[in-house]
């Protein structure tokens, strides 16, 4: 063979490599059920998250006649956020921002401390996932009961089995979309407006799409979503050290793995581990976890339970698969005892964020003010001058009652000598101030005209404070405007 042909064998071969797939099918898992205190904890946890979630919407808060009664409500064409005896307007949108913050803090300090016991024990998609993989089981059997029937041929055990497990399925999923819908709009009410064909489009439609979305991610592609399209586990490795305490697997005690039990003579020179993959078939991801730190590895622990359990059962101490820290890890094998350090410099730095954002928004929250005052001039005219030669300005005044009673509220001027005032509707004489009635939990808006003599200055305009005081309590505010005069600009 000359040397052309073997550069034309290469190339052709190297063409034919290059047309391989490089798309893998999904390897289905099939979690085997698995009993003991991690899996009870995780039953404990499945069952409060739940709980919260599709009851919180119908608990009952008395604000008075006439106003919401839900507990939990954000109530989007009033524009309000209502959190049980606490009610948001959209200009406390900052709390909103820090909540997120420490969200995300408290994210990143769990995750220090502890891995991704989150993504293993609280994230939605876990509970759902939980939730639709006990169904399955309820219906359709344990790991192996599964993966024969998916295996076998279409019988009708096995279509009547798969169209029950679908339909609870979609069952749990509807009720969850209808959950969800509740926490905009008060939920009895919409339950009968929706039953009876008379909810909105808006209802029906996410009704329909976090039914559908449940389904397919909680149903189809559970562990996929963790894996592949959740970005928490590609930013986990940033909040990881050797000091967090994570699901590990002992090698320096479980190697070399093997067969047979371990009665001393027939297991010499073997490890603890005794190769059965019991730690693998109960992982919902499907993962080793004696391969080490995985990205898929949600620190669910269930394999803790299934290893524990096979170390009974051959009369060796358990906790070859355990809640360790790396540190803790290399101590062990070493000979050494480590203790898990919860307080180092990245927890503190994250304690540390989380009490200056706890603290900010607490004040914010203990002293922010329960009126508002927003106060427009008008565009045109600027001003007016009246008969006995006083200037006159318009402006547009919002005051916003944040309290759950009607409020009166005594509104003055600050910075015009001799201003007077006078609403625009009625007819009563100009006087220094004027008292303005808002309904609870609404926003009064008044047309005011203000009278008085500008002290001359450069471009007509001089500053003028609006004051607000209401008059049960004397809480106060201030709107610092202008008063505009001959040569004035709107500014």
């Amino acid at each position: 063979m000359t040397s052309h042909d073997k550069v034309r064998k290469a190339t052709a071969s190297e063409g034919k490599q290059s047309h391989v797939s490089l798309y893998a099918a999904r390897v289905g898992v099939y979690p085997k059920a698995v009993r003991g205190p991690v899996r009870t904890v995780k039953w404990g946890v499945l069952a409060f998250c739940l709980a919260v979630y599709y009851v919180l919407p119908w608990l009952r808060w008395d604000r008075g006649p006439g106003r919401v009664s839900q507990a939990v409500l954000l109530d989007l064409p009033n524009r309000r956020f209502y959190f049980f005896t606490v009610e948001f307007w959209p200009q406390d949108i900052y709390y909103l921002t820090g909540a997120l913050i420490l969200a995300a803090v408290g994210l990143f300090l769990v995750t220090s401390l502890a891995g991704r016991v989150w993504c293993g024990y609280a994230c939605p998609q876990t509970v759902w996932t939980d939730l639709f993989m006990w169904v399955e089981r309820l219906v359709e059997g344990d790991r192996n009961q599964r993966m024969r029937r998916d295996q076998g041929p279409a019988t009708v055990d096995k279509l009547w089995r798969k169209g029950v497990k679908h339909a609870v399925w979609l069952g749990i999923a509807f009720w969850t979309g209808g959950a969800w819908i509740m926490y905009f709009a008060d939920a009895p009410t919409l339950t009968v407006q929706f039953w009876r064909g008379e909810a909105g489009t808006a209802a029906y439609f996410f009704i329909g799409l976090f039914t559908f979305t449940t389904y397919l991610l909680a149903g189809w592609a559970r562990e996929q979503v963790c894996t592949y399209m959740c970005p928490w586990p590609r930013f986990q490795a940033a909040m990881l050290d050797e000091q967090s305490l994570i699901v590990t697997y002992q090698p320096w005690r479980g190697e070399p793995r093997g067969h047979g039990k371990r009665d001393g003579s027939a297991a010499a020179g073997l490890g603890h581990c005794i190769d059965c993959l019991a730690c693998v078939h109960v992982c919902p991801t499907g993962i080793d976890i004696r391969d080490g730190v995985q990205l898929e590895c949600i620190n669910c622990g269930l394999c803790v339970d299934a290893c524990n359990e096979m170390m009974v059962k051959t009369g060796q101490p358990k906790g070859l698969v355990t809640w360790d820290t790396l540190a803790g890890q290399k101590a062990r094998a070493e000979g050494r005892h480590e203790a898990f350090r919860p307080f180092r410099p990245r927890t503190l730095i994250y304690l540390a964020a989380m009490a200056v954002a706890l603290l900010v928004m607490g004040t914010a929250l203990a002293t922010r003010s329960h009126i508002d005052l927003a106060v427009q001039h008008d565009r045109a005219p600027l001003f007016v001058r009246v008969r006995d030669g006083d200037i006159r300005n318009g402006y547009t005044v919002k005051i916003s009652n944040k309290t759950q009673a009607p409020a009166e509220f005594a509104l003055g001027l600050r910075g015009l000598p001799g201003g007077v005032m006078a609403l625009a509707e009625q007819s009563g004489a100009p006087a220094p101030s004027q008292v303005l009635a808002v309904d609870a939990d609404s926003i009064g808006t008044f047309r005011i005209l203000v009278f008085g003599r500008p002290t001359p200055q450069a471009g007509g305009s001089q500053a003028l404070d609006f004051m607000l005081r209401n008059i049960a309590n004397g809480e106060r505010t201030t709107y610092a405007s202008v008063f505009l005069g001959p040569g004035g600009k709107d500014r």
